[in-house]
């Protein structure tokens, strides 16, 4: 069982089968879910485990051969330390996953915070794919997505597999994003449950992203389709410090 972290720093368990042959393609990894599924299903390393396709496409555990366990297997201990960072991973009352809180120090949600940015329903960049995002993260040339507006040709070129051609593509994709409408980038900052339809209303009511960090609790669930739990995430987003110094 390995361990993923997603851009909101969700921690997504993972097993790790024997290459199996289902509906024509080869399976050797199932979503695990959360640690409520891996104690439900009671699974363990080393297991004999049913899986199934849902809807043709994921595969997924359904069940575990308890009649041909280990007599030495032992109930797995979900990871108390993000896999990435070593973080102490939380879990909020009524939340089902796991978070690495680590937000702005934690690789993958570095990476996947700026891929989603980046995104086609988002800001739309072209000449800026997955990878050189994370070369570019790496080589220490960006930290964040408000750090893309500032690179130059220069710092660009240089880079490993960087033709010029690409350099400058990338340069002015960057730069025509900055047409890009609010609520495509609204929903590019990836506040946590405001996807493009939300991200479109709170636009519609709020106008502008000042109007909508200075708000309040009771005038975001004022707003039609905006729960409890959209309103408390804007409302955390807008109060950390790394987030208005990056807005």
């Amino acid at each position: 069982i390995t361990y993923q972290v997603g851009r909101t720093g969700a921690i997504t368990p993972v097993a790790n089968l024997k290459a199996v042959q289902i509906a024509g393609t080869t399976v050797k990894r199932a979503s695990l879910h959360n640690a409520d599924q891996i104690k439900k299903l009671d699974i363990r390393i080393g297991d004999i485990v049913f899986v199934e396709k849902g809807g043709e496409i994921i595969p997924k555990i359904t069940a575990v051969d308890i009649k041909q366990r280990n007599i030495n297997s032992k109930a797995t201990v979900y990871a108390i330390k993000c896999p990435e960072c070593e973080t102490e991973l939380v879990r909020k009352v009524g939340d089902v996953k796991h978070y690495c809180p680590n937000e702005f120090g934690c690789a993958p949600q570095i990476t996947g915070r700026i891929q989603h940015f980046i995104g086609r329903q988002a800001m739309d960049i072209d000449g800026l794919g997955s990878e050189t995002v994370d070369l570019l993260r790496k080589e220490g040339l960006i930290k964040n997505y408000a750090d893309l507006y500032e690179l130059t040709i220069e710092q660009v070129i240089p880079l490993e597999r960087m033709a010029e051609k690409s350099a400058y593509n990338m340069i002015a994709g960057i730069e025509k994003s900055k047409e890009i409408p609010f609520e495509k980038l609204l929903f590019a900052l990836g506040i946590r449950f405001v996807g493009a339809t939300v991200a479109k209303k709170l636009v519609k009511h709020f106008k502008s992203i000042d109007n909508l960090m200075n708000t309040d609790f009771d005038t975001l669930v004022s707003v039609d389709e905006i729960g409890d739990r959209i309103a408390q995430s804007i409302i955390d987003f807008s109060k950390n410090t790394e987030n208005i110094e990056l807005i």
